[in-house]
């Protein structure tokens, strides 16, 4: 069951290029602290599901704060804070515009400069004032969104997400209500029944007037603070003004234009999805589902961790990061482990990336299959 598959309300982030920020000190976690719980009509899950799947977004802005836990290892360079997995760690802030389907804007802004990905109507713009650099690119007609992020940006998205993941194997229950950037909301609990999952709950916060999600959080197993959690501090509904939209390049940018044939080989547009790639495929399903991929060649680079030179691993040489990763073997094989609070990556010897919100045991089990 998927909610929010056939609704477009949400669906209007910006491609994963643009999340690359993250705030010198961080905003204020404070943000995120509990307030009184308001007093709101009673109101089932179901009914709560109803509300996301109707309610219609024509405008919205607003600042949101996202924060991550996730437990990672302590490796230098294991997560670059410059591109999409500096999302993994730390607390970062983007500002957010949407002025119905053609119309989107977020400015990530950290102590060093901003990054924009605007979109106004078929055109798209991302622009990084810190190299002075922007990047054009006309979409097809039609076209529904900036692109199709890999990590979610707004608490929206990542419900989104995670209702596209109901099934028999999730339990939904209404939580507290809450207040959320001055909104009340009511609260849906998503928790799987796969012990195999490293997912204890997702609790997402839903604005009890608009219905749109203002917070998002990830517990893991046997914690009680998120692991994961993003929310709006500041929301309106009014209609952002139509010069948000519109980008005028500073004096002295460099701007490319970007078309299927100079378009980078790892943009997110040109990623075939799994299905398409006969090297990626997964196992399991819902919370367990497992993704297995077959790296560039058997030994490569689980084999070339275990004679990697020692070091402090700063360089951010991959086989020197895996160097430090333990090793771990059984009736499966050998390989290095990588876990966090909501995640677990076996890299085999033989050349094969198994990774999913699951258990190592788990991981065991589809490396031996």
């Amino acid at each position: 069951m998927s909610v929010l598959k056939s609704r477009p309300v949400l669906r209007w982030l910006v491609p994963v290029t643009a999340v690359v920020t993250v705030i010198g000190g961080g905003a204020a976690l404070g943000t995120f602290a509990a307030q009184a719980e308001p007093s709101l009509p009673p109101r089932t899950a179901a009914q709560l599901l109803v509300d996301l799947q109707t309610s219609r977004l024509e405008g919205l802005s607003g600042t949101v704060v996202q924060r991550a836990d996730l437990g990672l290892p302590p490796l230098a360079g294991l997560v670059a804070g410059d591109g999409p997995d500096g999302l993994l760690t730390g607390t970062h802030t983007l500002r957010v515009w949407h002025s119905g389907p053609d119309r989107q804007r977020i400015a990530l802004v950290d102590t060093l400069g901003e990054r924009d990905v605007i979109r106004n109507g078929r055109d798209v713009w991302a622009w990084n004032s810190r190299s002075n650099t922007a990047t054009h690119r006309t979409l097809p007609e039609g076209a529904g969104g900036t692109g199709s992020p890999e990590l979610p940006v707004t608490p929206g998205e990542a419900a989104d997400r995670a209702l596209a993941a109901i099934s028999p194997s999730t339990e939904v229950s209404v939580g507290r209500s809450a207040t959320v950037a001055g909104r009340d909301a009511y609260e849906l609990v998503l928790a799987p029944r796969d012990a195999a999952s490293l997912v204890h709950q997702v609790r997402i916060a839903i604005d009890a007037r608009q219905h749109v999600p203002l917070r998002f959080e990830v517990f893991a197993d046997g914690s009680d603070k998120p692991a994961f959690e993003m929310a709006f501090t500041q929301v309106s509904y009014a209609r952002p003004d139509a010069e948000q939209f519109t980008f005028n390049p500073p004096p002295g940018v460099k701007v490319t234009e970007e078309t299927a044939g100079n378009k980078p080989a790892d943009a997110p547009g040109k990623r075939p999805a799994h299905g398409e790639r006969p090297d990626v495929r997964t196992v399991g399903e819902s919370w367990a589902t497992v993704v297995v991929a077959r790296l560039d060649g058997a030994g490569t680079p689980a084999d070339r961790a275990g004679t990697a030179p020692a070091g402090d691993g700063s360089t951010g040489d991959p086989a020197a990061l895996l160097g430090k990763l333990p090793k771990v073997s059984g009736d499966w094989g050998s390989g290095r482990l990588l876990t966090g609070k909501l995640f677990s990556a076996l890299l085999t010897d033989d050349g094969r990336l198994i990774a999913g919100a699951v258990t190592p045991e788990r991981l065991y089990e589809v490396a031996r299959g």
